[in-house]
């Protein structure tokens, strides 16, 4: 658990980035044996790409960073549950362990009604992913709280 908390405050720092940018604070890494090897930070809103997830840009900096054989060996860390996007990258790559901090109940992967991760019903996706939720969940609710008073405020503008 302590090596967890160490790739989820990594994360956070991503997180806290994507953040200033006027982006949902997400942060996410791909480890492969100890060793990080992607990193995504989100910008959707400050890109106008809904595709720019900080899953998936994890996912994309892991094959770019030559790691493309070793994503279904790999753990994902998120400071939030993968969305149902990301799920399905997820899936695609057989990615074995999924580790985030906040649940996203109506478009998450797994807590929403459309339960990407969990499935196994789509034979070439193979085995789900391990998952594993809550951790470092009040740090990251902090950023939620953060990023709804940004909100707010541009609202006022």
């Amino acid at each position: 658990m302590e090596s967890y908390n160490t790739y989820m405050l990594e994360c956070i720092e991503l997180a806290k980035i994507a953040l200033k940018k006027g982006n949902p604070p997400v942060g996410s890494l791909l480890v492969f044996e100890g060793k990080i090897i992607g990193k995504g930070i989100e910008s959707g809103k400050s890109t106008g790409d809904i595709t720019q997830h900080a899953e998936i840009l994890a996912v994309k900096d892991a094959l770019n960073n030559g790691y493309g054989d070793s994503l279904h060996e790999s753990v994902m860390f998120s400071t939030h549950e993968p969305c149902i996007m990301c799920s399905y990258l997820i899936r695609h790559h057989k990615i074995a362990r999924i580790i985030f901090g906040v649940s996203v109940p109506l478009v998450g992967g797994q807590t929403s009604e459309f339960k990407i991760l969990e499935t196994e019903n789509i034979p070439k996706w193979g085995r789900k992913p391990e998952i594993e939720s809550g951790v470092l969940q009040h740090e990251c609710e902090q950023l939620n709280e953060q990023f709804a008073e940004y909100l707010i405020n541009q609202k006022k503008l």
